[in-house]
């Protein structure tokens, strides 16, 4: 079965702590810091805050950064793991790291065998067909690294646009309806658990419509 977790902020765990089906303290996760060391990202007290959930789980984890990294060796790495956990940040610097290692290939060869990929903010985005979404207004704020193809993992078939607020309305009745692909809303209260194809809508509210 192969399992893909999308957030928008680490907070919808908080609530949600047997999302997987079993405790974090049952888990054995690896933290992908590499979004967070993008220019611009100058305050990653939310991934200190989803550090703090995870040792309060009782979750074995330890933080994995892509930089300098060789795809076999994140292929050694993450087969020792049940979870991999992408953080948000820059969402164009984590692709780059995500280029440069060999990630991509390494998600996709392990994800059939039960690795779990949970991906946050620009986590999540990079899981999609495309990160077009961090070219619209209120997203794009972050150095672009020279990336101009926007191509992404394309682990999941449709896009994401996360960190929901109503005064963002006005902005995705125009953008989304530009988009490639079909384009799902998340707030931060919300998460796509996303399991051999089938997609399910988690956290309390109802499907963002607009």
């Amino acid at each position: 079965m192969q399992t893909i977790l999308l957030l928008s902020s680490g907070k919808f765990l908080w609530d949600n702590p047997l999302v997987l089906g079993k405790p974090f303290k049952d888990l054995k996760l690896a933290l992908v810091i590499s979004a967070t060391k993008g220019k611009g990202v100058s305050n990653t007290d939310f991934m200190e805050r989803d550090k703090r959930f995870f040792k309060e789980q009782g979750c074995d984890f330890f933080e994995l950064d892509l930089d300098g990294k060789t795809e076999n060796e994140l292929r050694d790495i993450l087969k020792k793991v049940d979870v991999v956990y992408l953080e948000g940040g820059s969402t164009f610097y984590l692709l780059k790291s995500i280029r440069e290692s060999g990630f991509e290939k390494v998600i996709k060869e392990l994800l059939p065998q039960g690795l779990i990929y949970m991906g946050v903010s620009a986590g999540s985005y990079v899981a999609c067909p495309t990160i077009e979404m961090s070219t619209w207004k209120h997203q794009d704020k972050y150095e672009h690294y020279g990336i101009t193809d926007l191509t992404a993992m394309n682990l999941i078939p449709f896009l994401l646009y996360v960190h929901y607020i109503p005064e963002n309305q006005e902005l995705l009745k125009e953008k989304i309806p530009q988009a490639s692909l079909p384009t799902k809303i998340l707030s931060d209260e919300q998460a796509i658990l996303f399991q051999d194809g089938k997609e399910t809508l988690l956290g309390n509210q109802e499907q963002i419509q607009l």
